[in-house]
């Protein structure tokens, strides 16, 4: 079942291994020409602040011990190229014998990238201040608004919005917006 499709796959990897697995997957998919194919590698990690001895210590909790997430199209290819990662032992979602896993539903990956701070989907907005976009998520679903700033690093974007006769500021992720035909 080739798939021509960007999902979510999740990896099963050594415990301790994971860090190692993404780097040794995202420089396998450059040098193998796979990058049109292998997106996005995530290890799920949170930040807890512990204090010991009176002094604040910041450590960092996989999530998930012994899985990686991967974003890809599942082609013969692609999928040969991460199974064969040093230190993966399999997709999650495989029944062995060579049969391709299956994603993860959208639902789950948006709760856990969410959970990380990060986009759940790669957005191409090409927005400049003063343009004006309509809000598809979030408290202000179905209202436009106007660009007052725009940050493409952090994919984020203040916007005006004219509420009760004044104008409202609010930060917007990209992917909450859309641009207007």
């Amino acid at each position: 079942m080739e798939s021509f499709e960007k999902s979510w796959y999740v990896l099963h990897t050594y415990s301790g291994y994971e860090n190692r697995v993404k780097a040794n997957i995202e420089s396998r998919a450059q040098s193998m020409g796979m990058g049109d194919f292998i997106f996005r590698v995530v290890v799920p990690e949170e930040t807890e602040v512990e204090v010991k001895n009176g002094k604040e210590k910041e450590i960092v909790h996989k999530t998930f011990p012994g899985y990686v997430l991967v974003e890809m199209m599942m082609t013969d290819e692609s999928w040969y190229v991460v199974r064969n990662t040093p230190g993966v032992t399999g997709f999650v979602g495989s029944h062995g014998a060579g049969s391709k896993p299956a994603p993860l539903l959208q639902e789950e990956i948006n709760s856990i990238l969410r959970s990380l701070g990060m986009s759940t989907r790669s957005v191409d907005l090409e927005v400049q201040v003063g343009d004006t976009v309509k809000i598809i998520e979030g408290a202000f679903a179905g209202l436009e608004g106007h660009v007052t700033e725009v940050d493409t690093e952090k994919e984020k974007l203040k916007v005006n919005i004219n509420m009760f006769g004044r104008e409202t500021s609010t930060e917007l992720d990209f992917e909450q917006v859309d641009n207007i035909d």
